[in-house]
């Protein structure tokens, strides 16, 4: 199973319930980069977009590469109007960008899915001197606030929630700087959300795992995680830190 496309199934659902970034890491990546109309962007694994229109905005050589051939088509209904938007429906792993390169690459909750040494050591490649590389993604406590409500939905999780396979990130983004670069930061971001039975069933719903999970499991699970939250007074609260890294190809 790839779970790289496993999100493509479901690309309206997707963007309608996955949590959004804040400004101030756009104006951050914005700042650094020095994004202009004479800048070349590329974005890894865009999905339905959360990550992009602030970047389009500042009028940059947008270029996304996207694997799914639903989220490819969702971007370009969605973006397509801008005169700077260019996607490609391609794997970033064994895409040939020729000539091409580019002064800032980043990605949204996206290149944790590709090998460690192929990743960095490709945006390598493909930065010009001085270039800027940013992954983010967004990093969820839901046990702080709410730690009964949380042991619940563990349980349930114990009883209900059996999928073929598991998915576990093996990116450690620090690792950025044994291919070469530079200039290695961290900055994060807090947020809070706090939802209802259904909205949080919405959300966890987008997960990978949660894509896949099958019948008879799928039904009593969700119903248990709805019972459990319906019990704690339809409300779950969310804590949220979205984490930057930033590197620099030197110059």
């Amino acid at each position: 199973m790839d779970f790289r496309i496993t999100f493509d199934r479901i690309p309206e659902i997707f963007d309608k319930y996955r949590p959004r970034y804040c400004d101030e890491l756009f104006t951050e990546i914005i700042t650094v980069s020095d994004l202009n109309s004479s800048k070349d962007v590329l974005e890894i694994g865009p999905g339905t977009g959360q990550a992009t229109e602030p970047i389009l905005k500042t009028g940059c050589n947008y270029k996304a590469i996207e694997l799914g051939e639903n989220f490819t088509e969702f971007m370009e209904n969605k973006y397509g109007t801008y005169s700077n938007f260019d996607i490609v429906n391609a794997d970033f792993e064994t895409y040939d960008f020729g000539n091409q390169t580019f002064d800032l690459i980043y990605s949204a909750a996206t290149i944790q899915w590709i090998p460690e040494e192929i990743a960095f050591s490709k945006v390598y490649n493909i930065l010009k001197p001085g270039g800027i590389l940013a992954m983010f993604m967004t990093r969820s406590d839901e046990k702080s606030a709410n730690e009964e409500l949380y042991n619940r939905i563990a349980e349930v999780y114990k009883e209900h929630f059996f999928v073929k396979k598991r998915y576990n990130c093996k990116m450690k983004y620090d690792n950025v700087v044994n291919y070469g670069f530079v200039n290695y930061k961290y900055k994060d971001w807090k947020k809070v959300r706090t939802l209802n039975a259904d909205e949080y069933i919405s959300y966890i719903s987008t997960h990978c795992e949660h894509i896949t999970l099958e019948e008879p499991y799928k039904s009593k699970f969700y119903t248990g995680v709805r019972k459990a939250i319906m019990d704690a007074g339809d409300k779950i609260i969310i804590n949220d830190t979205i984490p930057l890294y930033l590197a620099q190809k030197p110059l």
